[in-house]
């Protein structure tokens, strides 16, 4: 049996739902519109997409809600909060601009292209005095938090180290358009590490410095599917990258993100503590069984469901930044993303130096959630 449920981990901050307008109608799209429905906090309004045919499709499938052109949308007083599900590229622009018009913002990974852009994101919305969330929200899951509460509960004793482990011979055999990550600003680091760093910094706290190596092996890869099926693509960014990420606690991460390797049996996060060691689930998904084993015990015992929002899905982070009382921080908040995007820049860059960087930021480890079902 796990813990007691609760039905929210904070007080209300307003009986009314806030208001969401999305700007971009891609695949991702899709995964928030499934969870909408469950979040009586948040409503969606509105959707834009630069392409207005999208935005008209989303728009015929989801009741009341209207297809705006992308400035429509921004300045409509009837949108609190945009949520920005542009590409990368663009994240920082359509936050700016969002920011601009006096409106919350709430992006997919990551903040912006670079820490550069991100660090004007947050100065903007402190000076406009709105709120800036993030995905991932997976750490919001029940995997990573009951993990978490393990920790705190000094199950494993002291945390000594942990290992990260993402390994994948490459998007290109699924992905029909893979192009962009094999550019600079892609790379298996940048595409997936926001998910196991977001992890580890919410496990273990923030990280101090960085050591790290990069390769890549070809040149060029070949689709394997779609319409573009045995085209060939150059590969300009490294697609293998290691790191060790020293944690201002003292505990050390070693990360390794391929798009080189074949497969591993590796966990993908590992935990390791004086007194004991956890398997913690794909820092991808929202749930999965956590494993502890002890000092002196004879095997896995897979520890009961203790904490985190239960059955969560892509969007519980609006939910949770839509009870976040005002002045404090989203536990998947601005600050975080900021510091998930710095570390993962200052591995590349310290693989670029053959030298150990600072990583400046600092946050707080987020605020621990106690298990919570919508539903209950």
């Amino acid at each position: 049996m796990g813990e007691p449920l609760a039905n929210t981990t904070r007080e209300p901050v307003s009986a009314a739902p806030l208001r969401i307008g999305v700007v971009g109608c891609g695949n991702i799209i899709a995964a928030y519109l499934a969870t909408f429905p469950r979040l009586t906090t948040v409503r969606l309004v509105a959707v834009a997409d630069l392409d207005y045919s999208r935005a008209e499709a989303v728009a015929a499938g989801q009741p009341g809600v209207r297809a705006l052109g992308v400035d429509q949308l921004l300045a409509d007083p009837e949108v609190d909060l945009v949520l920005n599900l542009t590409i990368p590229a663009a994240h920082a622009d359509i936050a700016m601009r969002a920011i601009a018009a006096g409106k919350a913002v709430y992006g997919e990974k990551p903040l912006a292209a670079t820490t550069e852009e991100a660090r004007k994101v947050l100065e903007a919305a402190a000076a406009a005095g709105v709120v800036v969330g993030c995905a991932p929200d997976t750490v919001l899951g029940t995997g990573i938090q009951t993990a978490r509460k393990a920790i705190d509960d000094g199950r494993i004793g002291a945390p000594i180290s942990a290992t990260a482990t993402m390994v994948t011979p490459g998007h290109e055999r699924w992905h029909p358009h893979p192009d962009f990550y094999y550019v600079p600003g892609g790379g298996p680091l940048l595409d997936m590490g926001p998910y196991y760093v977001s992890a580890l910094v919410t496990l273990l706290g923030p990280v101090a410095s960085v050591i790290g190596a990069a390769s890549h092996t070809r040149g060029t890869r070949t689709i394997g599917t779609g319409p573009r099926a045995g085209e060939t693509v150059p590969v300009s960014t490294d697609t293998h990258v290691t790191g060790v990420l020293v944690h201002e606690s003292g505990a050390l991460s070693t990360l390794v993100m391929s798009f080189d390797a074949v497969a591993t049996q590796s966990a993908n996060l590992e935990i390791h503590g004086e007194t004991g060691s956890l398997i913690v689930p794909d820092p991808n998904h929202f749930d999965g069984d956590v494993k502890l084993r002890t000092l002196g015990g004879d095997g896995w015992d897979v520890l009961p469901v203790s904490a985190g929002y239960v059955d969560s899905a892509r969007g519980y982070g609006l939910h949770d930044l839509a009870r976040t009382p005002a002045g404090e921080e989203p536990r998947a908040g601005g600050e975080l993303a900021f510091h998930v995007l710095e570390v993962m820049e200052s591995v590349l860059e310290s693989a670029a130096l053959g030298q150990a960087v600072k990583v400046a930021s600092r946050c707080p480890r987020p605020e621990a959630v106690s298990l919570t079902d919508l539903g209950a």
